[in-house]
């Protein structure tokens, strides 16, 4: 938000000798101005977005052809019926596919969305819904040590757009938003930011770094990590949402994060490791620790959830597919 009060004291120290019409011509000249260049900045994010998701729909379209070529290809290889859904279609991806096109050096969104993962390190904002408890203002500064090169700003009466704006400005890669249930944390939002991803979790039994036994130092190095189960599609993209969060680590890191997927309830520890002088490794609980189940993933950011495309979504149907996995495969399961 623009302050109006300091563009007139600006203007009444620009212009000293000046009256005073004169300087309320200069504030209306600086405000046309400003109008304008935030125009140009709007109009350049929605080209900007629009070009984002036309390549997401071509690449969706493309996906959806390089599966079919998949399933004909194996069929053909296997000496199996085509599908009755692709026969009809099946000789001109047969050519296709005999001519090796299959993509697979085309660009995908997690490219588009991640492209510079690797090469430069995230940088994070963490902050909580309004009026926070003392709480989840404790949990969000364990959450803020958690991920490095990350800052955590208070929410005080800040809008979900002024926000979002604040950090793309600042070249923030993804907001962090918690949330609570009388007293307790019971949400976590990860908005990836200038385009999205927007993933939602669930979050449960969080216990604080004060609250288990034998707590050790907190370590600022850079984190190895460790993913256990999330073997199917969305697996895979709720482990890109999460792993890009963290920078590349050194090889000589003694920090480890582990997310361990089990019936779709992904358990966060937080550890350090050193070896005892019988060369054992032996871990070191730093903590916090919680349960974390994702319940959606927008293809947007946080302010434009109601608009966006929906990319995956707990349903209610779903609570009673009890013995069917999201993260991960069925032969996982065991």
């Amino acid at each position: 938000m623009l302050d109006w009060n300091c563009i007139w004291f600006k203007a009444q120290a620009i212009l000293p000798s000046q009256e005073g019409a004169q300087a309320i011509e200069y504030v209306a000249k600086c405000r046309e101005y400003i109008f304008l260049c935030d125009g140009e900045a709007l109009r350049r994010q929605a080209r900007q977005r629009r070009e984002y998701i036309y390549r997401k729909t071509v690449e969706q379209r493309e996906k959806a052809k390089q599966e079919k070529r998949q399933l004909i290809k194996k069929s053909i290889e296997e000496n199996k019926e085509i599908p009755n859904e692709l026969k009809a279609e099946a000789l001109e991806i047969e050519k296709n596919v005999a001519w090796g096109d299959g993509q697979e050096g085309g660009t995908s969104i997690i490219d588009d969305e991640y492209r510079w993962a690797g090469v430069e390190d995230p940088k994070l904002v963490v902050t909580t819904s309004r009026d926070p408890s003392s709480k989840l203002k404790q949990f969000a500064k364990e959450i803020k040590l958690i991920f490095p090169n990350s800052q955590r700003i208070n929410r005080g009466k800040y809008e979900m757009n002024q926000l979002v704006q604040a950090c793309r400005a600042n070249d923030v890669t993804d907001l962090i938003i918690l949330t609570e249930h009388r007293g307790n944390p019971d949400g976590m939002l990860i908005s990836h930011l200038p385009y999205g991803p927007t993933a939602y979790f669930n979050l449960s039994n969080a216990v604080m770094r004060h609250d288990i036994p034998d707590i050790g130092t907190m370590s600022e190095a850079y984190p190895h990590l460790v993913f256990h189960k999330f073997s199917s599609k969305l697996g895979a993209r709720v482990r890109n949402i999460l792993k890009y969060l963290f920078p590349v680590p050194k090889e000589d890191s003694k920090r480890i994060i582990t997310f361990a997927n089990d019936d779709d309830y992904i358990s966060f520890r937080h550890h350090t490791y050193k070896r005892s002088e019988t060369k054992e490794i032996v871990l070191d609980e730093v903590g916090p620790r919680f349960e974390m189940k994702l319940f959606k993933i927008v293809l947007g950011t946080i302010e434009m959830a109601d608009s966006a495309d929906i990319e995956w979504v707990y349903k209610p149907y779903m609570r009673t597919t009890k013995k069917r996995k999201f993260l991960s495969n069925e032969e996982d399961a065991s």
